[in-house]
This record gives C-alpha cells, sequence and structure tokens, in this order.
C-alpha cells in the first residue's frame, strides 16, 4: 500500500461532480481531505491524501486528469527558503503535524515535507517569511 498526498485543482465546470467518490470507489482508494476550498462557479482546490494500491493511486490520479482535474504532488507546493531562514522555531511551534521542527544538536530547523498538510500555519508566525505555499 502507497500513500500519497496531492493537490486538486477543479476547474469550474467540474466543481458539481462527484470526482473524489468516483475516484474512491472505483479505484478502491482510501482518501482524507486535509484541506479544500470549493465553491460554486469557481475553481476549486483540494489537499487530500490517498492511500491504496500503487496501480490504483496512478489509475485514479490519471483517471482525474483526463477528467480535467489538475493533479500535482502536495510537495511541490509548500516550500522553505534556505537562505531566508533564520532558525528562530516560530514555525515549529504552530506545526500540528510535526514536519517543522529543531534539530536537538544543531538547533536547525528541519523542514519534513512528507508530513506536511499545507495547513499555512506556518507561514505568517515566520517573521523573515521563509515558508511559502503556493496553489
Amino acid at each position: 500500500m502507497v500513500e500519497r498526498r496531492v493537490v486538486l485543482h477543479f476547474p469550474e465546470n467540474l466543481i458539481d461532480q462527484p470526482i473524489v467518490s468516483r475516484m474512491v470507489r472505483e479505484f478502491s482508494l482510501e482518501f482524507n481531505i486535509l484541506r479544500a476550498n470549493i465553491t460554486p462557479q469557481q475553481e476549486g482546490l483540494m489537499v487530500l491524501g490517498l492511500a491504496g494500491k500503487r496501480v490504483d493511486v496512478d489509475k485514479a490520479l490519471r483517471w482525474a486528469r483526463q477528467q480535467g482535474v489538475s493533479v500535482q504532488p502536495l510537495e511541490k507546493n509548500v516550500v522553505r527558503n534556505e537562505s531566508v531562514c533564520t532558525h528562530c522555531g516560530a514555525c515549529v511551534v504552530v506545526c500540528p503535524t510535526a514536519a517543522l521542527w529543531k534539530d536537538p544538536e544543531t538547533q536547525d530547523v528541519i523542514f519534513d515535507p512528507d508530513k506536511c498538510i499545507a495547513c499555512e500555519l506556518c507561514v505568517p508566525v515566520c517573521p523573515p517569511r521563509a515558508m511559502e505555499v503556493a496553489f
């Protein structure tokens, strides 16, 4: 079983279609909605965790693309600008998944994108604005 976190961008014409429901049902997947912003008559965005057999996850994402949904891996959207980060740790305190943590030996802030759910809590608290989320 594999787990994959993706960002789905729904065009306006697909907002009222059961895309995720069909992906889960037809490709035998488990899902977790990590974040969603879907409004009728506008584009929609959903950060989704998918779990299942690798072949089924790949087929489901390919099918979603064929329907007109843009699919991106989550880790391409949440980044830390290393040249700006001062390792102050303000982001560590607010991170609900421990994707940001301080190394006890070096006191450097470490970012693990695999744990990140793109909640964006780290963005406004970062004094040098090193954390960036772009969907």
